[in-house]
């Protein structure tokens, strides 16, 4: 765990170096469960194929077990503090010495996916790839610079169809790379292999292989199609 500064003070993140020191980065953004093991872990996984991996705390400490529990601290959570918060985490993560590449790449999960659409727009000169697990948002996307690769659930009551669809299409016209991959009998939280009753290893396996592919087009050779509508599968 480390600390840094953001507009509303200090924060705190999990930050995971590659093996040789040095790599692209890629910020790690939670679901509304808190910054868990898992979250760390996968840092740590990201950090194991060559990347230097940071996930901010924007629960401040706080962990959910249950939905009720997590749908709590959602309600309670401060948008403009987690905003502060995740903005700092990209301006330590650009900073860091052994962070190398022009620009830092994002993995988001359902509210952090979310918060991924965003940051994508807030901070574009940053932001050269944007990873989504079964979140959705909107913003003004001409203003982004970020490829897009999304994970969504064949089925999925938590992020309506309608509502993915309406994001990609907003992408499209704003001239953005994007990829969408829908996982037959997959849904939400399928990805997140302490989520037992929902944890799918095959999808997970795939949507993992796909994601390292797509972080090292775009940060370690920037050779990404912008602009580019890419087939859904």
């Amino acid at each position: 765990m480390i600390e840094f500064d953001t507009e509303a003070g200090k924060a705190a993140g999990y930050l995971a170096l590659p093996s040789n020191g040095a790599g692209p980065g890629v910020l790690v953004l939670h679901a509304w469960w808190g910054l868990n093991d898992f979250f760390k872990q996968l840092c740590d996984r990201l950090a194991a194929v060559g990347f230097v991996a940071l996930a901010p705390d924007l629960y401040d400490g706080k962990i959910a077990e249950t939905i009720d529990e997590a749908e709590r601290l959602l309600q309670e959570g401060d948008p403009a503090n987690m905003q502060s918060t995740a903005l700092g985490a990209i301006a330590y993560l650009r900073q860091l010495p052994a962070v190398r590449g022009a620009g830092l790449g994002e993995i988001g999960f359902s509210m952090g996916g979310s918060w991924a659409i965003l940051l994508s727009t807030l901070a574009p000169e940053q932001l050269a790839a944007a990873v989504i697990f079964y979140g959705s948002g909107g913003g003004d996307f001409t203003k982004a610079r970020a490829a897009y690769l999304g994970h969504y659930a064949e089925a999925d009551p938590w992020e309506p169809d309608e509502e993915v669809r309406a994001m990609e299409a907003a992408l499209h016209a704003a001239g953005r790379a994007v990829t969408f991959y829908n996982y037959p009998g997959a849904g939400h939280w399928f990805f997140e292999s302490n989520r037992p009753d929902a944890y799918q290893p095959e999808a997970a396996a795939l949507a993992w292989e796909r994601t390292i592919t797509f972080l090292r087009e775009h940060l370690l050779t920037r050779t990404g199609p912008i602009g580019k509508t890419l087939v859904d599968t």
